[in-house]
């Protein structure tokens, strides 16, 4: 359909007279009808004075007014408006900073990806040592961290003083480590539990393990000794989150403040009866790693941990670390070890010293005594001095009478 066309008027031109100029009668506007575009006098009015506040914040850089530009400058417009109104007005108080969340301690590994070998002829070894054992009697038998449990008569309380023998055991020894229970269970009213532990005075608990080896360097004095606040924070973890009982896991024992995987195990063996894994302390990792059952050698408690559980059956968790508990005590001593009383000195042990003559000059002989082993490198130099009575020598034919005096000479070597 055409469009009607405007009606036109004549009119002379200004410029010269003989020309006639013709225009429309009224300046009518033409809206072109699209279905995208809606002419609202509302909307013409508010474009206008956004474009108006645009234009004074842009300054030199503004646009030309275009209906695109006009719809992008009022939804910038609008938004720099509602800016403020969306800002949280800061309280008056001093603000406190959150608290990063608590790391969750990893677990304990309880295999290895890669099992270690079985080293050769370790049952005969172990069956040997288990022998030897049944007539020995050493500390750990009868000071040893099941011992506490046996002076009380709540099933909690054995089990808590079980876990606080062992927290006082570390780098002690076990007649020590007894004695200063003893005290403790004293101090506190005697019965050694969660809720007298926490009662109990810290100058008490103090004067009660004071005779625990290396107690100074476990509490520095500072503040608190560290046995004490690990003893006080581990009982009220007890009381807050485990109902003042030994938790029956390891993770969850290795959570508490001074207890680490060795009494973890030793722990759940002896107040629950639950085998999980081994208790590995200083005289299982250097037994084991004297009779060469880690290839290559372990150098620490966790190592030797893994590589024993790995191979050795599970029927003898529990009792591999009171044997050779005792028979390090006993026997198997970290210096000095009394080979000449084991019976794994005749092939069984890598380690066993061996005696053999050096020298001989002046009357005097000397063995040598050399112990080879993964740790320290020690050697013994025996001397024999020869003494001759020379009231009864005759002129002829010497007749010598030997006193024999060992005087011994021990040279330690690579000692750490």
């Amino acid at each position: 359909m055409k469009r009607k066309s405007p009606p036109l008027v004549a009119r002379q031109s200004q410029y010269h007279s003989a020309v006639t100029l013709y225009e429309p009668a009224e300046e009518v506007a033409i809206i072109r009808r699209s279905k995208r575009l809606k002419v609202d006098s509302r909307s013409t009015t508010e474009q206008s004075e956004n474009n108006t506040s645009v234009a004074r914040t842009t300054g030199s850089d503004a646009l030309p007014s275009t209906p695109q530009t006009k719809k992008k400058r009022t939804a910038k417009l609008l938004k720099v408006e509602e800016e403020p109104t969306t800002l949280a007005v800061p309280s008056p108080g001093p603000s406190k900073r959150k608290s990063a969340s608590p790391r969750k301690p990893k677990p304990i590994p309880t295999a290895l990806e890669t099992p270690h070998p079985a080293p050769p002829h370790w049952r005969e070894t172990y069956d040997t040592i288990k022998r030897m054992r049944s007539r020995i009697v050493a500390p750990v038998d009868t000071m040893g961290c099941d011992q506490a449990q046996l002076k009380e008569t709540d099933p909690k309380n054995q089990r808590f003083s079980t876990l606080v023998s062992l927290m006082l055991s570390s780098q002690t020894k076990d007649e020590v480590t007894d004695a200063a229970v003893a005290k403790l269970r004293e101090a506190v009213g005697g019965t050694l539990s969660v809720d007298a532990i926490l009662r109990a005075d810290e100058s008490a608990i103090s004067e009660a393990i004071c005779k625990v080896g290396f107690w100074r360097r476990k509490t520095q004095l500072v503040t608190v000794s560290y046995a004490i606040r690990y003893i006080k924070q581990a009982a009220q973890k007890l009381r807050d989150e485990f109902d003042s009982d030994v938790p029956k896991t390891v993770d969850e024992l290795c959570s508490l403040p001074g207890v680490g995987p060795k009494m973890a195990f030793l722990a759940l063996q002896v107040a629950w009866k639950i085998n999980v894994g081994i208790g590995v302390d200083v005289h299982v990792h250097r037994i084991t790693n004297r009779l060469g059952w880690h290839k290559p050698p372990t150098k620490t408690p966790e190592e030797t941990r893994l590589n024993l559980q790995s191979w050795l059956p599970v029927e003898l968790h529990p009792e591999i670390n009171h044997m050779l508990v005792g028979f390090g005590q006993m026997i198997c001593l970290p210096v000095g070890p009394k080979c000449d009383q084991c019976e794994l000195s005749d092939g069984l042990c890598p380690s066993a010293r061996k005696v053999v003559k050096v020298s001989a000059s002046k009357g005097r002989s000397k063995k040598l005594v050399s112990i080879t082993e993964a740790g320290p490198k020690i050697e013994v130099e025996l001397e024999e001095e020869c003494k001759v009575d020379v009231q009864t020598l005759p002129s002829t034919i010497p007749q010598v009478e030997s006193l024999y005096k060992i005087e011994p000479e021990v040279k330690e070597e690579d000692l750490s």
